[in-house]
This record gives structure tokens, sequence and C-alpha cells, in this order.
């Protein structure tokens, strides 16, 4: 394959410059959907048969016992070569640091005299984490998880994942202390950790990407009356360059071809000013292409991805905000002057060393964002996602004889007799006691 998509910005009409800027369409078939409400039946009715019958008939697997010993987890310890461990390691130290930076100081003020109100932030009961098999074991997305579930203090994790679990899998989930290990997977799993069966604990929440089956269960699941909640709707990847004349066209090569390796379905785009590096970016492309193994998925990726010629960097700026990125790569001789105006970006990665790569597993950042423009409102994954807040008020006797001509009136306002009675009952028993 050789790419060579080039377009200028401004030579485009509405609908042109429209779809240029549309993410590749996923198709979410009938057959999906039908297809996920049948094993979800099936789980929430049969619980662990259920389970069983799917592995076998999915990953073709005859399970007896699904939960991993303790045992099992902590050989992982021995099976994983040192420099693994060691980079490992690396990552958890710098994940930890930057999740742990997230604690937020709680909420704790007197309105007015007597009114004192509070913002506590509690960890949530149960989680579960889905981890993906395929082609590459995704133990990163384990560190992503489970270590800001365990500064957050969550009473239980749960983590699911199709057999058999790799034992990079393991291993991530033995140094974040998850013991809690089940190896089932796909829609089942999802199932299984949304209602419980005989072996798999109920969860509150569901934190982890999949494929079409795993993400039509979780959308299903937390639509579901008293069902669990959870992370986000995980999309096709996507990472977007703004760049000028003084980046380096290998750099940018090399980072559009590393997100295109993702999936089918990813996207790269690159904004810059300059068709001279434009058309170096494209030499280095398809240069480097040659030397990648993924080629299948960087092929379909590349159908889907374009290189914007603008007029100047503000343009980039604007489009880049329309568009929304999953990830945001700014290499331009001053990106942080950049930074100031960007609206909409899930994770932005500042300058020529900073490659997406970096996020994705080890400079401490999340790698669980949100995709599909959807940064327009919605935000990485953090602390926050792993807690709940509580609020609390307590009000002295004068504290509420103070706010009680402001309450009844607004409750009369709003027409709600009762909520005006019980400030009135109260304020007439500290009355009476005077």
């Amino acid at each position: 394959m050789y790419f060579n998509k080039i377009v200028h910005w401004n030579e485009l009409n509405l609908d042109e410059k429209k779809k240029i800027l549309s993410r590749p369409s996923v198709q979410k078939s009938f057959l999906v959907k039908e297809t996920v409400q049948k094993i979800i039946k099936k789980v929430k009715i049969l619980g662990d048969q259920a389970l069983k019958e799917y592995t076998l008939l999915f990953d073709k697997c005859h399970i007896n016992e699904f939960k991993l010993t303790k045992e099992q987890i902590n050989a992982s310890f021995l099976k994983i070569n040192k420099d693994l461990k060691q980079s490992i390691l690396i990552a958890k130290k710098n994940i930890t640091c930057f999740h742990q930076a997230q604690i937020s100081s709680e909420v704790d003020i007197e309105t007015q005299f007597g009114v004192r109100c509070q913002q506590i932030n509690l960890p949530l009961n149960s989680i579960g984490i889905y981890i993906p098999s395929g082609t590459a074991p995704l133990f990163s997305t384990v560190l992503m998880l489970g270590i800001p579930a365990v500064i957050a203090g969550c009473k239980k994790i749960i983590l699911c994942s199709p057999p058999p679990i790799s034992e990079e899998v393991l291993y991530a989930s033995y140094i974040c202390g998850i013991n809690e290990i089940f190896q089932v997977g796909g829609a089942q799993a999802i199932a299984a950790l949304a209602f419980g069966t005989q072996t798999i604990p109920k969860v509150d929440k569901i934190f982890g990407p999949g494929n079409s089956y795993v993400t039509e269960a979780k959308l299903q699941v937390s639509s579901i009356y008293n069902g669990p909640a959870i992370d986000m709707l995980a999309g096709p990847s996507e990472l977007l360059i703004i760049a000028d004349n003084k980046s380096n066209p290998d750099f940018i090569a090399a980072d559009l071809l590393s997100q295109a390796e993702h999936g089918l379905s990813s996207q790269v785009i690159l904004l810059t000013p300059y068709i001279n590096l434009a058309k170096k970016v494209i030499i280095s492309i398809n240069n480097q292409l040659i030397n990648l193994s993924r080629l299948k998925e960087i092929t379909s990726s590349l159908k889907n991805s374009i290189i914007i010629v603008t007029d100047n960097i503000t343009e980039c700026i604007n489009i880049s905000n329309i568009y929304a990125p999953e990830h945001l790569s700014i290499q331009t001789e001053q990106p942080r002057k950049i930074l100031d105006s960007i609206l909409n970006a899930s994770s932005v990665f500042l300058g020529s060393w900073s490659p997406e790569t970096a996020g994705d597993y080890a400079s401490g950042t999340n790698h669980v964002l949100p995709t599909y423009g959807k940064s327009v409102s919605s935000s990485c994954l953090g602390l926050a996602d792993f807690q709940k807040r509580v609020l609390v008020q307590e009000l002295t006797s004068q504290g509420l004889i103070n706010l009680s001509h402001t309450l009844q009136i607004l409750s009369e306002a709003e027409k709600l007799e009762g909520h005006k009675n019980a400030v009135k009952i109260r304020v007439d028993s500290v009355k009476r006691n005077i």
C-alpha cells in the first residue's frame, strides 16, 4: 500500500470538510444487539452454567473453575522476564504518582452562621475490570484501571478476562493487589459482573474496553433498571497531530503509524500549514510502513486517515477543536502557546519528544479516554471515576432559625407545604423552649 492522501482545507466546500472530519462509520448490527440480549438473559438465569457453555462456544475452552487461585496469580512473578517486570514496575510507579495527586481535599465550610456543609469522597464498594484478549495481552489496561481503583479504596475489585489469561495480565494484577480474577470473557463476562453468578460477584460499576459484543453488553446492562454503571463506551482509537515547519517528519510519521496499528477502524490526521512538511511525512510513512508487522490494521486505518494542509496554525487549532480528538499531539516550536487554545481533546502530547506511546504505557496519565468526539463533554478516566461524592449538612438550632424565613418562603413558592412545615415545626419547638 502507498499512502498519499493530502487535501488543502480551503479548497473544500462545507460538505467536503464535514466528510473529511467524520469518523469511520461503526456499524452496530442488529445481529450483535440480538446476540448480546440472548447472552445476558441466559447468564442472568443460568449463571455459571451459561458461562461454561459460552466459554466453550466462543473461546474453545472447557473451564471447571473460573476463579484463579492466589497461587496461580502469584506464579506469574516467576514467568515474566526481568526487563518486562522492571518496565511494568516503572509504569506502575508513574501511574500511581499521577493518580495519587488527584486525591482531592474534602469540602467542609460554614455557608452562614450555624450552617455547616460538607462534601466527602467515598470509594465505590465493588468494581469490575474487563481486560480483553486478542492479538496482544493488554496488561497496561490492568494498570490503568487497577491502580486508581486501589488508590480510591474500592473494597472489592473483580477482574475478568478470556481464557487463557496471559502471564503479563496476571503479573500486572499481582502487583496491583488484585486477587479476584476470573477466566471468562466477552458479553457473558459483562453479564456476570452486572448480575452476579454462583461464583462471580455482582459489581456496582464496570470498567474496561472490548470488542463490539463487549461494548454492546456494557450499554445494555447499564440501561437496565438497577444495573451497574459503566466507565464509557470505547470507540476506535484516534490521533490528530498539529505540526509546523520546525517539527520532525519522521517523528510525525511514526506517531501516525503507532496509532493506526490499534485497529481496523482507527483514524489518524495531520494538520499543518506547510505542504513541504506534509510531503515529507508521506514519504516517511511509506518508508516506515514496510518494517511494521500489523499491516492489516495499519492499511485499513490509513484508508480512514488524511493529511490536511491549512493556511495557518490558527486554522489547525480550529479544526482540531471541531474534531475533538482522543489523542492530540502538538509538534510545534512552542506547543504550550497552542495548548491555551485547545478546547476539546482527551489527552494532549506536547512537543516532539512526547510520543503518544508514553501516555499509552508509562508516563503516568490514564489511557482510558473518550473517543468519537466525546471529549467535547466527557473526560479521561481518573480517580474520581472510582469514587462517589456524598454531601453532608448540619444546622444548629440558631442556624436553622437564621435560615428558616428563606426556607419557608422558597418552599411556599414551590407549593410544597410539607417542606415548609418541616422547618416551621422545628422553629416553633425552639421558640417554645426559649
